[in-house]
């Protein structure tokens, strides 16, 4: 037999993605989106400061980037209060899970999510041979003592907690995620994913402890800083589990100018303020075009907007479709009871009239 040699792992995963991306259906479409509501990316894009180190940076993208990171990170530390030894910079949150995964979960390894959490975690989870445990969303909130009991029954490795929540775009307060941090069993790590913390209200996150050695905290440039192409992330935790990050991670993995931008967008949070005022702004708008046709927008800490279409899955996909066809890109969750709902992003004001005008037109298909 010739060929590759597939661990028996690999040669039992399906070749698959845990979603279509825009590009991908834009040249099976063979046409281009108008308004481009449905990955969740800020489209308010990044400072301007940002955009500027970048370019300046491009003529030094013949060297590596930093593999220490050190300049994000002696910033990055600064702004949060931490050591820099309590963070590790990764090419975004997908990468860090995948490192963290890496670290913690082999074939077998109980870990624990919620039932149509982020879908990226569990594709990481699976690539390492572990048992994925799942537990029911509460309403459309992630159910954070059912985590942390599931993760007890099951002796979990890890558990994954998001908040606030990606798809829904719900939150708990910073009290109710304290009492997580706290009954967090001893053999199992915490991965609280805080991705669109910016966007959430005063009051959301508890304060960090790095002296935690169960708690890892991931944060991103990809969503309020508007950098998702740029790939940069970083978590916050112990000095002791970061630093084991540096027994699997890409030391080359981050892109110089990345690294450049991401200094410089952490260093314009005036930008940041006007960006998350804009995102305000395009919510409430959403929530009040998809009201006028019955529809019901659910509060938001995010920069989308989960909107329930009252009906069940089979409508929702139809109207994400009846959406597509009208050129306006947007997604949906994955699992029922949650795939009710449809997923808009927010746009800029254009975005949202292209939005508002192929709404009636995707929902009179569906009558």
């Amino acid at each position: 037999m010739t060929g590759p040699r597939y661990t028996k792992l690999v040669a039992s995963l399906p070749s698959t993605v845990p979603f279509v991306g825009p590009e991908t259906q834009e040249r099976a479409r063979g046409q281009k989106f108008a308004a481009r509501l449905g990955a969740n990316e800020n489209v308010f894009g990044p400072s301007p400061k940002a955009i500027a180190a970048m370019q300046a940076a491009v003529p030094d993208v013949w060297m590596y980037g930093d593999p220490e990171n050190h300049d994000l990170k002696q910033a990055l530390a600064a702004f949060h209060g931490v050591a820099p030894e309590n963070i590790v910079v990764g090419a975004g949150i997908d990468g860090l899970l995948g490192s963290l995964c890496r670290m913690l979960v082999g074939d077998g390894t109980p870990v624990v999510t919620s039932l149509g959490a982020y879908p990226t975690f569990n594709f990481h989870v699976a690539g390492y041979g572990g048992a994925l445990h799942t537990v029911p969303y509460g309403g459309d909130f992630e159910d954070p003592v059912a985590l942390v009991e599931k993760a007890r029954e099951v002796d979990a490795s890890l558990m994954y907690f998001a908040n606030p929540d990606n798809p829904m775009g719900t939150w708990h307060n910073a009290a109710v995620v304290q009492e997580v941090i706290e009954a967090v069993p001893g053999g199992t790590v915490l991965c609280l994913d805080e991705a669109y913390l910016e966007f959430a209200p005063t009051g959301t996150a508890p304060a960090l402890n790095t002296d935690n050695r169960n708690v890892i905290r991931m944060r991103t440039f990809s969503k309020a800083y508007g950098m998702a192409g740029a790939r940069v992330g970083y978590a916050i935790g112990h000095a002791d589990l970061i630093n084991s990050f540096n027994k699997v991670r890409n030391h080359f993995g981050m892109n110089r100018a990345s690294q450049a931008g991401a200094l410089a967008a952490l260093g314009d949070q005036q930008y940041l303020a006007q960006t998350l005022a804009d995102v305000v702004a395009a919510k409430k708008r959403i929530g009040e075009i998809v009201r006028e046709y019955g529809l019901n927008p659910i509060a938001s800490a995010t920069n989308f907007v989960t909107i329930d279409c009252g009906r069940d899955g089979n409508y929702a996909r139809a109207l994400v479709a009846a959406l597509i066809a009208q050129n306006i890109f947007v997604r949906m969750p994955f699992v029922a009871p949650q795939d009710r709902c449809i997923r808009v992003s927010a746009g800029r004001p254009q975005d949202i009239d292209l939005f508002e005008a192929a709404l009636p037109l995707a929902l009179e298909t569906l009558k």
